[in-house]
């Protein structure tokens, strides 16, 4: 049995034990309400868009902001544990058809893991307002990020499948964050691509990479985020139930699209959720502040 195939087993029994943790949580929770037709449709479009290598965080934290569907401080939780299962059936179709130098992937992958493990611990913890201004910012460089690539000033890379040494090192420790920052909403994909190119490996050892990263990370973060029950249950089932035909459609059926128009309106779109998240985050500390000031 080789690494892929023992990758391959893994995302599979990482997907049950999910699926076992959420229907435990469910069961003590008494049951759950059927995601909206509006929920259902957002899981479809923004996991169709991750397969396709848009990146479904800063997209669907833009949507549920502008149709106020989600509190703020849970949409890192609704995030993580929502895209759970449609990234790992991405990883799946990636890993399997995608050659990369196993050492490199499973090393980046754990990398990742540990630092998403870490982060959701923190971030499930925090109050409104720093969440507020952590996913403001997350918005803000995911905006960035886009605009970098349909001005084509990511670098080009180049044709290495492996990296060793103190390359690998350099790289296990940025994929370490990056785990880390998914839990407040700042996508993998993007920085990973980049970190990926600046090394000198093919752009295509890019989605292996950064889907096996979030698909083995994100039911760890979930699992912390159900813990601390910092999510909504329903608008996650929504992306999950959405999202899975969204990947399916996009892996299987489209396969690819000219995503540069689709760009520009994602970042105008989370330029506005950007906007609105710190505004908020502003309004609650001018509250805070008057009710300290009304306190005799």
């Amino acid at each position: 049995m080789n690494v892929r195939e023992i990758l391959l087993i893994g995302l599979g029994l990482v997907a049950l034990l999910l699926v076992g943790s959420w229907t435990a949580y469910i069961s003590r929770r008494g049951g759950f309400a059927w995601p909206k037709p509006l929920e259902l449709a957002i899981g479809f479009v923004t996991d169709f868009l991750d397969t396709l290598g848009i990146g479904s965080f800063a997209v669907t934290t833009s949507l549920y902001k502008f149709f106020k569907l989600v509190p703020d401080e849970r949409i890192p939780g609704t995030l993580n544990v929502g895209h759970t299962l449609p990234t790992i059936l991405e990883a799946l179709a990636f890993i399997a058809i995608i050659e990369v130098d196993p050492l490199t992937l499973v090393s980046l992958i754990l990398a990742s893991v540990l630092g998403a493990w870490l982060g959701a611990g923190l971030v499930a913890r925090l109050p409104r307002r720093s969440v507020q201004i952590g996913m403001g910012g997350a918005l803000l460089v995911a905006a960035a990020l886009f605009l970098m690539s349909n001005l084509n000033w990511f670098p080009a890379g180049g044709s290495a499948l492996a990296l060793r040494g103190p390359t690998l090192g350099f790289a296990i420790a940025v994929n370490f964050c990056l785990g880390a920052l998914m839990t407040i909403g700042i996508g993998l994909y993007a920085p990973c691509m980049i970190l990926v190119a600046l090394l000198g490996m093919s752009p295509k050892a890019a989605f292996p990479i950064m889907m096996g990263s979030c698909a083995f990370l994100m039911p760890f973060a979930s699992a912390r985020f159900m813990q601390f029950d910092a999510y909504s249950l329903r608008a996650a089932l929504g992306l999950t139930l959405g999202g899975l035909p969204g990947v399916a459609i996009a892996a299987f059926v489209v396969k690819s699209l000219p995503l540069e128009y689709v760009r520009w309106l994602v970042i105008i779109v989370v330029l506005y959720a950007a906007t609105t998240m710190l505004r908020s985050a502003m309004r609650g500390r001018a509250a805070a502040n008057a009710a300290r000031a009304a306190t005799p």
